[in-house]
């Protein structure tokens, strides 16, 4: 049943539950979940906060706060558990976010200044964060604006956002905006317009993209700017998988971490041309003088799927992600992925057999390409499709398109406008069964970084430090109830 939005949705869904409450769930009704951990942790939570104990508050959030404790975070809770296990979490995760904002208003002769912004960052790394992976998606790309908005409607999208190939667009679209400006370009009459005018300005005659064709894609939506200037303008961290056009020489994740001053729309360019119908590109970097330049002249640069489809690992390494959220819709893959959440038993011995099949190829290929070391064209295609098999293409969540079964001669097709809109509906209604797990998967991460960023804006912190040698400090284990 189509529905127009997440709240016309959730009513249906309710009403149903109402009638029937087994009507919505899936699989056996066996979970993961550890209710009574919960219950107990929450329980001491509220009697800390009753007792106003700064100093125990400090030592339960110091014990760890992690978003799959006692299986909270597990999407058998939400495809087959109870309605009151879910009530219980989301009543925890919100306690839990309401005694942050607690310990962060507490008074400065209580928790020092210092003392709170060592607490915070610690407990912000310890609990990590939230990431947005939009995959290579070909004609596919429209439904992930269509995740992209069920997210920001609920204000669950996360701070990172990566993407790779035709995601590169969408991610770039999200990361290069402010929130007023993607507000307005997220409407669905905005995104028909835009549609329409990308459209009008496709280049060549061919039903198929080009490289023409994609640059005007890319001038039109993204604005002229580096990674660096992206994060400072919407506090959103931009990250595009590119891979080399070379042989021998490694993939890369840009963002503004790695790569600061690199151009994103020759970093989108590059992650969209696929190898065989568009030219290698060659990146562009902000000078020292505001002047552009070549960012590694010697290095072209390709598709970003073909080695680096969902950068899960580089994200947990330099942004500290451990909860991933993953849109789709990779052509090359799409017909053979079984969701994790959604399996049955010849779903596992089909994965069984894939994983067995990447292991082998692992072993083998250095063998191949020992073969081919010679043969220019055949090393590079083996090596290309070594890293497209042995990719890991499914996140903790995974939002994946309703028909899956991908034509390949229309993989790199133009879009029509109405396709195009199809396909963003398709992505927010895909979206909104896991937005209750996002929410309580991500809430207490979000808090951590809304109260360090008010944390850090205050120069205070820095004053008080200096004003006086004793003040109160988490690190010595100090306390005042004066």
């Amino acid at each position: 049943m189509k529905h127009a939005s997440y709240d016309e949705w959730v009513r249906q869904k309710e009403s149903v539950d109402s009638q029937d409450p087994e009507a919505w769930l899936i699989g056996s009704g066996k979970t993961k979940f550890d209710k009574k951990i919960i219950e107990a942790r929450l329980e001491e939570l509220r009697r800390i906060k009753s007792e106003g104990a700064l100093e125990s508050m400090v030592y339960y959030f110091d014990e760890g706060t992690h978003g799959n404790m006692a299986g909270m975070g597990s999407a058998q809770l939400y495809n087959s558990g109870s309605s009151d296990d879910r009530e219980l979490v989301d009543n925890y995760v919100c306690e839990l976010a309401n005694c942050l904002d607690w310990l962060s208003k507490c008074p400065h002769h209580r928790f020092s200044s210092p003392g709170k912004l060592a607490f915070f960052e610690r407990a912000a790394h310890a609990h990590g964060r939230a990431a947005l992976m939009l995959s290579g998606a070909g004609s596919l790309a429209p439904f992930h604006a269509g995740v992209c908005v069920a997210l920001w409607s609920q204000g669950l999208l996360p701070e990172v956002i990566s993407g790779a190939s035709g995601g590169s667009i969408f991610a770039a679209i999200m990361c290069c905006h402010d929130n007023q400006a993607l507000t307005e370009i997220l409407n669905s009459d905005k995104l028909l317009d835009m549609f329409n005018d990308v459209h009008s300005t496709y280049k060549s005659l061919s039903t198929h993209l080009g490289s023409d064709d994609v640059q005007a894609i890319i001038q039109s939506w993204i604005p002229d700017i580096t990674f660096e200037e992206a994060k400072r303008l919407t506090g959103r961290n931009l990250c595009v998988s590119v891979a080399p056009a070379e042989l021998f020489q490694q993939s890369r994740m840009l963002n503004s971490v790695t790569t600061p001053n690199v151009m994103i729309r020759e970093a989108v360019l590059a992650s969209c041309s696929v190898p065989g119908f568009m030219e290698p590109v060659k990146l562009q970097a902000r000078g020292l003088n505001g002047e552009r330049v070549p960012y590694i002249a010697s290095r072209s640069w390709v598709d970003g799927s073909l080695t680096n489809d969902l950068p899960a690992s580089r994200l947990r390494r330099i942004f500290n992600c451990n909860f991933f959220i993953a849109s789709q819709t990779n052509p090359i893959v799409l017909w053979s992925l079984k969701d994790p959440d959604n399996r049955g038993p010849l779903d596992d011995l089909f994965s069984f057999w894939q994983t067995a099949a990447k292991e082998w190829a692992k072993t083998s290929f250095p063998y191949v390409q020992q073969t081919f070391q010679d043969i220019y064209p055949l090393n590079l295609m083996a090596r290309t499709w070594f890293n497209v098999f042995t990719q890991d293409y499914t996140a903790d969540v995974n939002i994946l398109p309703a028909h899956r079964l991908v034509d390949p001669a229309t993989i790199l097709e133009k879009i029509e406008p109405k396709r195009a809109l199809q396909l963003v509906l398709d992505g927010e209604q895909r979206t909104w069964p896991q937005v209750e797990r996002i929410q309580n998967c991500t809430r207490v991460s979000a808090k951590l970084q809304e109260i360090l960023r008010d944390l850090r804006k205050g120069a205070h912190y820095q004053k008080e430090s200096v004003k006086s040698n004793n003040v109160t400090s988490i690190e010595k284990g100090k306390y005042s109830d004066v």
